[in-house]
């Protein structure tokens, strides 16, 4: 319950444009700026992107931050922001991997609208990516329980028609196993997250315990015979060890191999997790945010642990 209060508060300050306004004009909460967004711009979030490849050999997924967006001309700038970052990546010869909120391409204003948007960005990432090698794709995020089935709907219409796209589905919610299910006899590229928003029992699991619990059988559904088959892609995106050694010894006990399969993690959270993993071998994505309005998606990294709430106060009262 305390975990679901403070999420829902978390949420609730990253939607609210009156403190959107004052954070990110204070000079006070500068250092959360630094911590987890690339930069005010595409060329910043690709120089990262690129330092982080030739450091360590971590690919990276880019983001232009914004959410919820209902000013039309802001939704034309966040596609031409995706179109020219997906440029710059491929100019580097790095993976042309771009993420997307529906929410900021459309969905708030015109939801018809959609699914064009999204297909002109995944239409630029295949023409771009040509033959080369690598994990080329538009990746569709994950928003709050609302968005489950209208987000699945775009990514399936997309990859029917044989674009490159992949989804995220949250391990937090109840319906995900069937959701999971559905994508690993399509054979698709998913994104498995625990899920940074709040929602009710029927909904969502509300314990750690039982997110955990339902991320293992998650992964072993990722993992299974049936998914190799299909030619799935299993990208499991989290901080938490126990489930990187889980996911790894679920791989090589059903036979996969690194590089069928990654982990993903973000920019300026355990970073030191990620290069150990890097390391030894796996492939490894960092989720690279770069942007002006980069407060709701640091709220959000503060929301999905109670414990982060001295990043807040300090942020608030230094």
């Amino acid at each position: 319950m305390i975990r679901r209060t403070w999420q829902a508060a978390m949420i609730g300050l990253a939607r609210s444009n009156t403190v959107q306004s004052f954070m990110q004009n204070s000079r006070a909460t500068s250092f959360l700026r630094g911590k987890y967004v690339a930069g005010d711009n595409g060329d910043a979030g690709c120089a990262r992107a690129v330092s982080l490849f030739k450091s360590s050999g971590i690919r990276s997924s880019m983001f232009f931050m914004g959410e919820y967006v209902d000013d039309p001309a802001l939704v034309k700038e966040t596609l031409r922001q995706k179109l020219a970052v997906a440029d710059a990546i491929a100019a580097h010869q790095l993976d042309i991997h771009i993420s997307v909120d529906p929410t900021q391409i459309g969905h708030v204003i015109t939801p018809e609208a959609v699914e064009d948007h999204a297909q002109t960005i995944a239409q630029k990432v295949r023409e771009l990516a040509g033959p080369s090698t690598g994990v080329h794709c538009l990746m569709l995020d994950m928003e709050d329980a609302s968005l489950n089935t209208p987000t699945i709907a775009l990514h399936n219409s997309l990859q029917d028609k044989g674009l490159p796209v992949a989804l995220t589905l949250q391990a937090y919610l109840r319906r995900t196993w069937g959701d999971m299910e559905q994508q690993v006899r399509r054979g698709s590229r998913v994104r498995l997250v625990k899920g940074a928003f709040a929602a009710g029992p029927k909904l969502a699991f509300q314990s750690k315990a039982e997110i955990k619990h339902n991320s293992r059988r998650l992964i072993e559904l990722m993992f299974s015979d049936t998914a190799k088959e299909c030619g799935f892609y299993p990208i499991i995106a989290t901080h938490d060890t126990i489930l990187h050694t889980f996911t790894i010894e679920t791989a090589r006990r059903n036979g996969w191999a690194q590089g069928e399969y990654e982990f993903e993690m973000l920019l300026g959270v355990r970073e030191d997790v990620a290069k150990t993993l890097a390391d030894k071998g796996e492939r490894v994505r960092l989720y690279v945010p770069f942007g002006r309005d980069w407060w709701p998606h640091a709220v959000r990294r503060i929301g999905e642990n109670p414990a982060n709430a001295a990043l807040l106060i300090r942020s608030l009262f230094q």
